[in-house]
């Protein structure tokens, strides 16, 4: 590769690490969970800079790689979850012993707990909102439209109003 590339990936990289990683912790059961998905996702990005077109802003195109490797690596794991006898309890129980970090304020642990039990169409939308992507952004990360995105992102408000409030 050669080094232009290298710097556009190491200065996107820099730039967006934390986006990054917060899409990567919406998709992770746990911190390792995460770790794991975002080195995933930068070897991902990182073999894919060739392909990389300035039709869109790198930030955007990173945001589009990181999703598409997150559902990628969801939907094996989904897949390897039919192959095996249901195992709810045991996730539920996973779930009920994440306790949030110190520092995470308990609505914003509630906020993530319902964003985690949105559809993947959804939750990929919402993510993108919540990192303050610009409509059009998002429309072109999900193959959206922009009105599209506008009614999407008002309903998911509301699944998630309604979420927060069934577990208060």
């Amino acid at each position: 590769m050669d080094k232009e590339l290298e710097n556009a990936f190491l200065a996107g990289i820099e730039q967006n690490k934390h986006k990054l990683l917060r899409i990567c912790s919406v998709y992770a059961y746990d911190d390792e969970d995460r770790k794991d998905l975002f080195q995933e996702v930068l070897v991902n990005i990182w073999k894919s800079m060739p392909s990389f077109k300035s039709n869109a802003s790198i930030g955007t195109w990173m945001f589009r790689v990181t999703l598409n490797v997150c559902l990628r690596i969801q939907a094996k794991q989904s897949k390897k979850k039919k192959q095996f006898v249901n195992m709810d309890s045991v996730e539920l129980s996973m779930y009920a012993g994440h306790e949030a970090s110190s520092d995470e304020r308990p609505e914003l642990h509630q906020m993530r707990a319902c964003i985690k039990k949105l559809n993947e169409a959804d939750k990929a939308v919402i993510t993108l909102y919540l990192e303050e992507l610009a409509y059009k952004e998002i429309a072109e990360i999900t193959g959206l439209t922009e009105n599209h995105v506008a009614v999407k992102i008002k309903r998911i408000k509301n699944k998630l109003l309604n979420c927060i409030n069934e577990r208060s």
